[in-house]
Protein backbone atom coordinates (compact mmCIF):
# COMPACT_ATOMS: atom_id res chain seq x y z
CA UNK A 1 0.00 0.00 0.00
CA UNK A 2 1.03 3.61 -0.52
CA UNK A 3 0.02 7.01 0.80
CA UNK A 4 -1.58 9.97 -0.95
CA UNK A 5 -1.47 13.71 -0.35
CA UNK A 6 -4.62 14.60 1.58
CA UNK A 7 -3.88 18.28 2.20
CA UNK A 8 -1.28 20.83 1.22
CA UNK A 9 -0.98 22.70 4.52
CA UNK A 10 0.10 26.34 4.75
CA UNK A 11 0.96 27.97 8.10
CA UNK A 12 -0.35 31.51 8.40
CA UNK A 13 -1.43 34.28 10.75
CA UNK A 14 -5.09 34.48 9.62
CA UNK A 15 -6.39 31.20 8.22
CA UNK A 16 -9.77 32.48 7.03
CA UNK A 17 -8.42 35.63 5.38
CA UNK A 18 -5.64 33.82 3.55
CA UNK A 19 -7.98 30.99 2.60
CA UNK A 20 -10.40 33.55 1.16
CA UNK A 21 -7.62 35.02 -1.00
CA UNK A 22 -6.71 31.60 -2.36
CA UNK A 23 -10.37 30.76 -2.93
CA UNK A 24 -10.45 33.65 -5.41
CA UNK A 25 -7.15 32.57 -6.97
CA UNK A 26 -8.26 28.97 -7.56
CA UNK A 27 -12.00 29.50 -7.99
CA UNK A 28 -12.76 26.93 -5.30
CA UNK A 29 -14.90 27.28 -2.16
CA UNK A 30 -13.81 27.34 1.43
CA UNK A 31 -15.46 24.70 3.60
CA UNK A 32 -18.93 25.72 4.81
CA UNK A 33 -17.74 24.98 8.34
CA UNK A 34 -15.02 27.66 8.29
CA UNK A 35 -15.69 31.14 9.67
CA UNK A 36 -13.63 34.31 10.25
CA UNK A 37 -11.38 33.87 13.26
CA UNK A 38 -11.25 30.08 13.02
CA UNK A 39 -7.76 28.58 13.49
CA UNK A 40 -8.10 26.53 10.31
CA UNK A 41 -9.65 27.00 6.87
CA UNK A 42 -10.01 24.29 4.22
CA UNK A 43 -10.00 25.12 0.51
CA UNK A 44 -11.65 22.25 -1.34
CA UNK A 45 -9.75 21.98 -4.62
CA UNK A 46 -9.70 18.96 -6.98
CA UNK A 47 -6.99 16.50 -6.01
CA UNK A 48 -5.36 17.59 -2.77
CA UNK A 49 -7.21 20.23 -0.75
CA UNK A 50 -5.31 23.23 0.65
CA UNK A 51 -5.47 23.63 4.42
CA UNK A 52 -4.58 26.94 6.09
CA UNK A 53 -3.56 26.64 9.74
CA UNK A 54 -3.06 29.59 12.09
CA UNK A 55 0.32 29.61 13.86
CA UNK A 56 2.05 32.10 16.16
CA UNK A 57 5.37 32.14 14.30
CA UNK A 58 5.87 34.62 11.47
CA UNK A 59 7.25 33.63 8.08
CA UNK A 60 11.05 33.91 8.24
CA UNK A 61 12.44 33.13 4.77
CA UNK A 62 11.66 31.90 1.29
CA UNK A 63 9.38 28.86 1.19
CA UNK A 64 11.11 25.58 0.39
CA UNK A 65 7.81 24.31 -1.10
CA UNK A 66 5.49 26.45 -3.21
CA UNK A 67 2.48 26.19 -5.53
CA UNK A 68 2.73 26.56 -9.31
CA UNK A 69 -0.55 27.66 -10.84
CA UNK A 70 -1.67 27.63 -14.45
CA UNK A 71 -4.60 29.72 -15.70
CA UNK A 72 -7.39 27.94 -17.58
CA UNK A 73 -9.22 30.64 -19.50
CA UNK A 74 -6.72 33.48 -19.78
CA UNK A 75 -3.06 34.10 -20.50
CA UNK A 76 -0.29 33.98 -17.93
CA UNK A 77 0.10 37.77 -18.05
CA UNK A 78 -3.64 38.38 -17.65
CA UNK A 79 -3.67 36.05 -14.68
CA UNK A 80 -0.74 37.87 -13.07
CA UNK A 81 -2.65 41.15 -13.36
CA UNK A 82 -5.77 39.57 -11.88
CA UNK A 83 -3.87 38.20 -8.90
CA UNK A 84 -2.07 41.48 -8.26
CA UNK A 85 -5.49 43.14 -8.11
CA UNK A 86 -6.60 40.54 -5.54
CA UNK A 87 -3.71 41.48 -3.23
CA UNK A 88 -0.70 39.49 -4.41
CA UNK A 89 2.69 41.13 -4.91
CA UNK A 90 5.26 40.53 -7.64
CA UNK A 91 8.42 38.98 -6.15
CA UNK A 92 10.34 37.90 -9.25
CA UNK A 93 9.65 38.30 -12.95
CA UNK A 94 11.08 35.41 -14.97
CA UNK A 95 8.99 36.01 -18.10
CA UNK A 96 10.97 36.03 -21.33
CA UNK A 97 10.48 38.07 -24.50
CA UNK A 98 9.67 34.90 -26.46
CA UNK A 99 6.61 34.24 -24.25
CA UNK A 100 8.14 31.54 -22.08
CA UNK A 101 8.95 31.73 -18.38
CA UNK A 102 6.94 32.46 -15.25
CA UNK A 103 6.21 35.12 -12.65
CA UNK A 104 6.82 34.60 -8.94
CA UNK A 105 4.22 36.25 -6.73
CA UNK A 106 3.56 36.31 -3.00
CA UNK A 107 0.17 36.02 -1.34
CA UNK A 108 -0.94 38.57 1.30
CA UNK A 109 1.13 36.79 3.98
CA UNK A 110 4.25 36.55 1.83
CA UNK A 111 4.02 32.93 0.69
CA UNK A 112 5.63 32.63 -2.73
CA UNK A 113 3.91 30.95 -5.69
CA UNK A 114 4.49 30.93 -9.44
CA UNK A 115 2.19 31.68 -12.35
CA UNK A 116 3.00 29.64 -15.45
CA UNK A 117 1.86 29.89 -19.06
CA UNK A 118 -1.61 28.56 -19.81
CA UNK A 119 -1.98 25.26 -21.64
CA UNK A 120 -2.97 27.17 -24.79
CA UNK A 121 0.18 29.30 -24.57
CA UNK A 122 2.33 26.22 -24.05
CA UNK A 123 0.80 24.53 -27.08
CA UNK A 124 1.39 27.61 -29.23
CA UNK A 125 4.99 27.92 -28.08
CA UNK A 126 5.81 24.27 -28.70
CA UNK A 127 3.80 23.85 -31.88
CA UNK A 128 1.76 21.01 -30.38
CA UNK A 129 -1.98 20.51 -30.20
CA UNK A 130 -3.95 21.47 -27.11
CA UNK A 131 -5.23 18.33 -25.35
CA UNK A 132 -8.83 17.56 -24.46
CA UNK A 133 -9.19 17.72 -20.67
CA UNK A 134 -11.58 16.86 -17.87
CA UNK A 135 -12.54 20.53 -17.79
CA UNK A 136 -13.56 20.25 -21.45
CA UNK A 137 -15.96 17.44 -20.54
CA UNK A 138 -17.46 19.54 -17.76
CA UNK A 139 -17.77 22.57 -20.02
CA UNK A 140 -19.44 20.62 -22.83
CA UNK A 141 -21.96 18.90 -20.54
CA UNK A 142 -22.85 22.04 -18.60
CA UNK A 143 -23.33 24.07 -21.78
CA UNK A 144 -25.55 21.32 -23.15
CA UNK A 145 -27.63 21.02 -19.98
CA UNK A 146 -28.10 24.79 -19.80
CA UNK A 147 -29.42 24.86 -23.38
CA UNK A 148 -31.60 21.76 -23.04
CA UNK A 149 -33.16 23.11 -19.85
CA UNK A 150 -34.91 25.72 -22.02
CA UNK A 151 -36.85 23.07 -23.95
CA UNK A 152 -40.65 22.96 -23.65
CA UNK A 153 -41.70 20.01 -21.50
CA UNK A 154 -44.03 18.70 -24.20
CA UNK A 155 -41.31 18.38 -26.88
CA UNK A 156 -39.23 15.56 -25.38
CA UNK A 157 -41.09 12.84 -27.27
CA UNK A 158 -40.28 14.48 -30.62
CA UNK A 159 -37.73 12.82 -32.86
CA UNK A 160 -34.15 14.02 -32.27
CA UNK A 161 -32.93 15.45 -35.57
CA UNK A 162 -32.07 12.72 -38.07
CA UNK A 163 -32.02 9.98 -35.41
CA UNK A 164 -34.68 7.31 -34.99
CA UNK A 165 -34.90 8.03 -31.26
CA UNK A 166 -36.99 10.52 -29.33
CA UNK A 167 -35.32 13.46 -27.66
CA UNK A 168 -35.80 11.78 -24.28
CA UNK A 169 -34.13 8.60 -25.53
CA UNK A 170 -31.29 10.53 -27.13
CA UNK A 171 -30.55 12.40 -23.89
CA UNK A 172 -30.60 9.08 -22.02
CA UNK A 173 -28.25 7.62 -24.63
CA UNK A 174 -25.87 10.57 -24.23
CA UNK A 175 -25.76 10.15 -20.45
CA UNK A 176 -25.20 6.42 -20.95
CA UNK A 177 -22.28 7.12 -23.31
CA UNK A 178 -20.60 9.36 -20.74
CA UNK A 179 -21.15 6.72 -18.05
CA UNK A 180 -19.76 3.97 -20.29
CA UNK A 181 -16.58 5.90 -21.08
CA UNK A 182 -16.02 6.63 -17.40
CA UNK A 183 -16.37 3.05 -16.22
CA UNK A 184 -13.89 1.79 -18.83
CA UNK A 185 -11.23 3.55 -16.75
CA UNK A 186 -12.56 2.39 -13.38
CA UNK A 187 -10.92 -1.02 -12.96
CA UNK A 188 -7.49 -1.55 -11.43
CA UNK A 189 -6.58 -3.30 -14.68
CA UNK A 190 -8.84 -1.86 -17.39
CA UNK A 191 -9.85 -4.37 -20.08
CA UNK A 192 -8.19 -4.15 -23.48
CA UNK A 193 -10.52 -6.56 -25.31
CA UNK A 194 -14.04 -5.84 -24.08
CA UNK A 195 -16.35 -3.38 -22.37
CA UNK A 196 -16.99 -3.56 -18.63
CA UNK A 197 -19.90 -6.05 -18.52
CA UNK A 198 -22.85 -3.94 -17.49
CA UNK A 199 -26.14 -5.03 -19.00
CA UNK A 200 -27.06 -2.81 -21.93
CA UNK A 201 -30.61 -3.20 -23.25
CA UNK A 202 -33.24 -1.03 -24.98
CA UNK A 203 -36.25 0.33 -23.15
CA UNK A 204 -38.32 -0.44 -26.26
CA UNK A 205 -37.74 -2.17 -29.57
CA UNK A 206 -35.68 0.17 -31.73
CA UNK A 207 -34.53 2.29 -28.78
CA UNK A 208 -30.92 2.79 -27.71
CA UNK A 209 -29.18 0.04 -25.73
CA UNK A 210 -28.42 1.66 -22.38
CA UNK A 211 -27.28 0.66 -18.94
CA UNK A 212 -28.46 4.02 -17.57
CA UNK A 213 -32.06 5.23 -17.77
CA UNK A 214 -33.73 8.26 -16.21
CA UNK A 215 -36.84 7.98 -14.05
CA UNK A 216 -39.70 9.25 -16.23
CA UNK A 217 -41.54 10.51 -13.17
CA UNK A 218 -38.68 12.96 -12.51
CA UNK A 219 -39.48 14.76 -15.76
CA UNK A 220 -37.04 16.66 -17.99
CA UNK A 221 -35.26 18.18 -14.99
CA UNK A 222 -34.51 14.70 -13.68
CA UNK A 223 -33.38 13.55 -17.11
CA UNK A 224 -30.90 16.44 -17.32
CA UNK A 225 -29.73 15.70 -13.79
CA UNK A 226 -28.73 12.17 -14.86
CA UNK A 227 -26.91 13.63 -17.87
CA UNK A 228 -24.96 16.11 -15.76
CA UNK A 229 -24.11 13.42 -13.20
CA UNK A 230 -22.75 11.10 -15.91
CA UNK A 231 -20.68 13.97 -17.28
CA UNK A 232 -19.25 14.65 -13.83
CA UNK A 233 -18.34 10.97 -13.49
CA UNK A 234 -16.43 11.02 -16.79
CA UNK A 235 -14.69 14.29 -15.88
CA UNK A 236 -13.61 12.86 -12.53
CA UNK A 237 -12.28 9.65 -14.06
CA UNK A 238 -10.43 11.61 -16.74
CA UNK A 239 -8.84 13.85 -14.11
CA UNK A 240 -7.74 11.06 -11.78
CA UNK A 241 -6.73 8.26 -14.17
CA UNK A 242 -2.98 8.21 -15.03
CA UNK A 243 -2.44 9.23 -18.66
CA UNK A 244 -0.62 5.99 -19.46
CA UNK A 245 -3.69 3.86 -18.73
CA UNK A 246 -5.29 2.16 -21.75
CA UNK A 247 -8.75 0.64 -22.04
CA UNK A 248 -10.99 -0.91 -24.67
CA UNK A 249 -13.19 0.97 -27.09
CA UNK A 250 -14.62 -0.41 -30.30
CA UNK A 251 -12.96 2.36 -32.31
CA UNK A 252 -9.51 1.75 -30.87
CA UNK A 253 -7.92 1.10 -27.47
CA UNK A 254 -7.85 4.52 -25.86
CA UNK A 255 -6.45 6.60 -23.02
CA UNK A 256 -8.08 9.05 -20.57
CA UNK A 257 -7.78 11.96 -22.99
CA UNK A 258 -9.35 9.87 -25.73
CA UNK A 259 -12.35 8.95 -23.57
CA UNK A 260 -12.71 12.61 -22.60
CA UNK A 261 -12.67 13.60 -26.28
CA UNK A 262 -15.28 10.95 -27.07
CA UNK A 263 -17.48 12.35 -24.32
CA UNK A 264 -17.07 15.87 -25.67
CA UNK A 265 -17.94 14.82 -29.24
CA UNK A 266 -20.94 12.78 -28.10
CA UNK A 267 -22.17 15.74 -26.07
CA UNK A 268 -21.72 18.31 -28.81
CA UNK A 269 -23.26 16.32 -31.66
CA UNK A 270 -26.12 14.73 -29.71
CA UNK A 271 -27.03 18.13 -28.31
CA UNK A 272 -27.18 19.20 -31.97
CA UNK A 273 -29.63 16.35 -32.61
CA UNK A 274 -31.63 17.31 -29.53
CA UNK A 275 -31.66 21.01 -30.39
CA UNK A 276 -33.16 20.19 -33.80
CA UNK A 277 -35.91 18.12 -32.21
CA UNK A 278 -36.58 20.55 -29.37
CA UNK A 279 -36.46 23.73 -31.42
CA UNK A 280 -33.41 25.20 -29.69
CA UNK A 281 -30.27 27.01 -30.86
CA UNK A 282 -26.94 25.25 -30.25
CA UNK A 283 -23.49 26.46 -31.28
CA UNK A 284 -20.66 25.19 -29.04
CA UNK A 285 -17.32 27.01 -28.69
CA UNK A 286 -15.05 26.71 -31.72
CA UNK A 287 -11.97 26.01 -29.57
CA UNK A 288 -13.70 23.08 -27.90
CA UNK A 289 -14.64 21.63 -31.30
CA UNK A 290 -11.10 22.13 -32.54
CA UNK A 291 -9.51 20.21 -29.65
CA UNK A 292 -11.94 17.32 -30.09
CA UNK A 293 -11.31 17.21 -33.85
CA UNK A 294 -7.54 17.22 -33.39
CA UNK A 295 -7.76 14.28 -30.97
CA UNK A 296 -10.32 12.03 -32.68
CA UNK A 297 -10.38 13.19 -36.31
CA UNK A 298 -6.76 14.16 -37.05
CA UNK A 299 -7.41 13.93 -40.81
CA UNK A 300 -10.35 16.37 -40.73
CA UNK A 301 -9.95 19.52 -42.84
CA UNK A 302 -7.98 22.26 -41.11
CA UNK A 303 -9.31 25.79 -40.78
CA UNK A 304 -12.81 27.01 -41.37
CA UNK A 305 -15.74 26.85 -38.97
CA UNK A 306 -14.68 24.12 -36.53
CA UNK A 307 -18.24 23.34 -35.48
CA UNK A 308 -19.23 22.92 -39.13
CA UNK A 309 -16.24 20.60 -39.63
CA UNK A 310 -17.22 18.51 -36.59
CA UNK A 311 -20.78 18.18 -37.88
CA UNK A 312 -19.36 17.09 -41.24
CA UNK A 313 -16.95 14.64 -39.60
CA UNK A 314 -19.87 12.97 -37.78
CA UNK A 315 -22.05 12.78 -40.89
CA UNK A 316 -24.48 15.48 -39.85
CA UNK A 317 -23.82 18.25 -42.36
CA UNK A 318 -22.36 19.20 -45.72
CA UNK A 319 -18.93 20.82 -45.94
CA UNK A 320 -18.03 22.75 -49.09
CA UNK A 321 -15.35 20.98 -51.11
CA UNK A 322 -15.82 17.64 -49.35
CA UNK A 323 -18.27 14.82 -50.01
CA UNK A 324 -20.86 14.32 -47.33
CA UNK A 325 -20.08 11.41 -45.05
CA UNK A 326 -22.63 8.60 -45.03
CA UNK A 327 -20.50 6.49 -42.68
CA UNK A 328 -17.94 7.68 -40.17
CA UNK A 329 -15.94 6.72 -37.12
CA UNK A 330 -13.32 8.41 -35.00
CA UNK A 331 -9.95 6.94 -34.12
CA UNK A 332 -9.86 6.59 -30.35
CA UNK A 333 -6.25 5.50 -30.15
CA UNK A 334 -3.67 7.91 -28.68
CA UNK A 335 -2.06 9.86 -31.49
CA UNK A 336 1.35 8.32 -30.85
CA UNK A 337 -0.19 4.86 -31.36
CA UNK A 338 -1.82 6.02 -34.59
CA UNK A 339 1.54 7.35 -35.82
CA UNK A 340 3.34 4.13 -34.87
CA UNK A 341 0.69 2.07 -36.68
CA UNK A 342 0.96 4.19 -39.82
CA UNK A 343 4.76 3.97 -39.78
CA UNK A 344 4.78 0.24 -39.15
Amino acid sequence: MTSHVRHITIDCADAYALGSFWAQVLGAPLSDEDLPGDPEALLETPGAAVLFVQVAEKKQSKNRVHLDIQPHDRSRDDEVERLLALGATLVGDHRRPNGRGWATLADPEGNEFCVECSAAERAALSGTRLPVTADDVTTAVRLAVDVLAKAPADRWEARAGSLEWTCWETAEHLGDDLFAYAVQMGLRTPPLDREVPFRWAPDREGGPHNAVFADREAGPAGLLATLEASGALLASMTRTTPPGVRSYHGYGISDPEGFAAMGVVETLVHTHDLAEGLGLEWAPPAALCDRALARLFPDAPAGGDRWAVLLWATGRAELPGHPRRTAWRWDGRPLEDQTASSAG
